[in-house]
């Protein structure tokens, strides 16, 4: 629940301002129409949005109309935010079916990190908290779901980071042979799985990542207890599962970036 409740002006605001951004060109009238506020705060608000720049009056089309500066909106609306709103929805739902915890992480430098978990959604979920967490490439699975498929140029790049990363897991001997073990092993299989050595061993996770245009932009795990989870379940149930989600996210991203 809010803390507050919502500042009417501001909905109006924004309600105007989507309404505007709908139409080619558009009058008070047309305006007052289909947004039902009274004339009198549609002109101020217009006159408040032309003053900011977001529109702008055209005598000779007869009406309203906004410009370019709306684009800086959405500046920020992509990688990450995109596909963390893109996977909300999907790995609540995830949960919901498995009761399992799903979490979805993005590259961030040499590893990928927690933007999203639904740990507060599983009666089972063998972590506290996840968000922001950290995990390597080379041994956890949705930074392995990572690296096993960018393209070659990015994970020869990746290699090169993790031989000087500051992490101790990461930086391993023969550490381009094992990348290539981990990227042979994982598609083999269709997923990624975390290193059975990583605490806690009680656990286990398995990952997918989320890709558009040939391009990782996320990955997507599911985490559960090795005791209550055979490895026919896990194969047979788990994983298509999360594919069936993954697929769901995909299709949501080029929907957002869809005209």
């Amino acid at each position: 629940m809010p803390s507050f409740p919502p500042v009417q002006s501001v909905q109006r605001a924004l309600a105007l301002l989507a309404e505007l951004n709908r139409q080619r060109v558009t009058s008070v009238g047309e305006l007052h129409q289909r947004t039902g506020l009274p004339k009198p705060t549609i002109v101020r608000l217009l006159e408040t949005l032309i003053a900011e720049g977001f529109a702008a009056s055209d005598s000779r089309l007869g009406g309203y109309q906004v410009t370019s500066k709306v684009a800086a909106l959405s500046s920020g609306f992509h990688g990450a935010p995109m596909v963390i709103e893109a996977a909300r929805p999907w790995a609540i739902e995830l949960t919901r079916k498995l009761k399992w915890p799903a979490a979805v992480a993005v590259l961030q430098e040499d590893a990928v990190f927690v933007r999203f978990s639904t740990i507060a959604d599983s009666p089972v979920s063998p972590f506290h908290a996840t968000i922001n967490m950290r995990l390597s490439l080379i041994s956890r699975a949705l930074g392995r779901a990572y690296l096993a498929y960018c393209p070659k140029e990015e994970r020869q790049l990746l290699v090169r980071m993790l031989s000087a990363s500051d992490h101790a897991e990461d930086r391993l001997k023969n550490l381009a042979r094992v990348v290539q073990q981990l990227v042979r092993s994982t598609r083999s299989r269709g997923f990624a799985e975390r290193d059975l050595n990583v605490e806690p061993r009680n656990s286990g996770t398995i990952a997918v990542r989320s890709m558009a245009h040939r391009v990782v932009l996320a990955t997507l795990g599911l985490t559960y207890f090795r005791s209550a989870v055979r490895r026919s379940t896990l194969v047979d149930t788990l994983v298509p599962a999360l594919k069936e989600a993954r697929t769901h996210i995909e299709q949501s991203i080029e929907a957002m970036r869809a005209p």
